[in-house]
């Protein structure tokens, strides 16, 4: 017997062999991996997870591989941090912020997601990976893969930041720059994953790379104390982020690790491409694609591969997504590094921005518990908030220069609200 049954559509319920596929040749729906929840549930325990590693493998028997984890041994488990300063700011006496910024080996969330991808495609055979991103999933298909000994093509836009660009670079992938956005990116590789037999992470490998993202959900859980929380907030590009930290409380749940799951799902989205927010917001049951223009490029998917199924969680949830300016996504990282001295990217300033204006709207109670996800490292997209930071003291090397500097300062040696 196996954990994995197969792979299964998720409109029509056609069931597929494991094998590199991702949409339905019957009514085109993606396809997910079906697990065999007794078979886990006879093979699992909270004792089995606690004595596990450091990390997102401590919850293996959950996710789609078959044998040994091979890549990403280090990735996953990071800090859930009481948020107290934070906290006081928004009135919320119980705020989590689930700090992927310090995730290995990339400072992104991506790492659990492509540990996942690249142990299954070594399992499935393949020597070459590849994906469309939009910069976080390339830096970490990149690194992991060089530690892989892989071979490596990474699909971007041309625009991206220039620590994403390096972050790719440093690794010695084929990095292809393409003149368009993400969704461009992303046409452009489902042909080239039509033509060369390579393991694309987020398109024909997708159903394995999603299940990643569970561990996330996982780990809040355990970090609670087996618990989950009242709310959380999440950032939405492709959508499946959202999706999946829901399935992975629900999961939880189906193995007895937790009580009922009444979790609020909240989404995030950047005002310059939220098409997800849009529809929640117009009450439409199917998202319009939009053109991206936004700082936040991390998330900037103007037709979202899961938006649907984003919508629909948030929905079911009782959950609501909203959006935030390029402004306040900038207020929202400084706001972020002042408090809890967590330095997010823009994604985490959309999260944070939004988090901000569902506390102002009374979405949550004082002493609600809050979780917000923080999915990227902050020195990766400088150029947001270069301009709003200042600039250093600028003194001769004397005491008399300093305390002139100070003076000039009206006594303050640092600038704080």
């Amino acid at each position: 017997m196996s954990k994995i049954k197969g792979l299964q559509c998720k409109e029509c319920k056609k069931s597929y062999p494991t094998v590199a596929l991702h949409v339905c040749e019957f009514c085109f729906g993606p396809l997910e991996v079906a697990y065999d929840y007794d078979y886990i549930r006879a093979h699992i325990s909270k004792e089995k997870i606690v004595s596990g590693p450091k990390s997102l493998w401590r919850y293996k028997d959950l996710l789609p591989i078959v044998g040994e984890p091979t890549v990403g041994l280090s990735g996953g488990f990071t800090p859930l941090i009481h948020a107290k300063n934070l906290g006081r700011r928004l009135g919320l006496d119980e705020l989590y912020i689930k700090n992927d910024t310090v995730n290995s080996p990339t400072l992104s969330f991506k790492d659990r997601v492509v540990a996942v991808a690249l142990t299954r495609a070594k399992e499935l055979g393949f020597d070459t990976v590849a994906c469309a991103s939009t910069g976080n999933l390339a830096n970490s298909v990149s690194a992991h893969a060089a530690a892989a000994g892989l071979q490596c093509f990474v699909f971007i836009p041309y625009d991206l930041e220039a620590g994403k660009i390096l972050g790719n670079l440093i690794y010695k992938p084929t990095v292809v720059a393409v003149n368009g956005t993400y969704d461009d990116v992303n046409r452009l590789c489902s042909e080239v994953a039509g033509e060369f037999p390579w393991a694309f992470v987020n398109i024909n490998i997708r159903p394995y790379y999603a299940e990643g993202s569970k561990t996330l959900a996982y780990e809040t859980a355990e970090q609670l104390g087996w618990e989950t929380p009242d709310h959380v907030v999440v950032p939405i590009a492709s959508g499946s982020l959202l999706t999946k930290i829901s399935k992975g409380f629900h999961e939880f749940e189906q193995m007895g690790f937790i009580g009922k799951v009444t979790t609020r799902i909240h989404g995030a989205q950047a005002e310059g491409c939220s098409p997800v927010a849009a529809a929640f917001k117009e009450d439409r049951a199917f998202i319009r694609p939009v053109k991206p223009k936004t700082i936040a490029k991390s998330l900037a998917i103007g037709n979202p591969a899961d938006g649907f199924y984003a919508l629909k969680t948030t929905r079911e949830s009782n959950g609501v997504i909203e959006h935030a300016t390029d402004e306040e996504v900038v207020e929202g990282m400084m706001l972020l590094a002042q408090t809890e001295g967590i330095f997010a990217e823009t994604a985490g300033g959309v999260t944070i921005a939004v988090l901000k204006k569902l506390a102002k709207q009374g979405v949550f109670a004082k002493n609600s518990r809050v979780v917000a996800y923080i999915t990227g490292n902050g020195l990766k997209t400088q150029e947001a908030v270069v301009p709003h930071v200042g600039v250093p003291w600028q003194i001769q090397p004397k005491l008399t220069s300093f305390q002139e500097a100070l003076k000039a300062a009206g006594g303050k040696s640092v600038n704080k609200e």
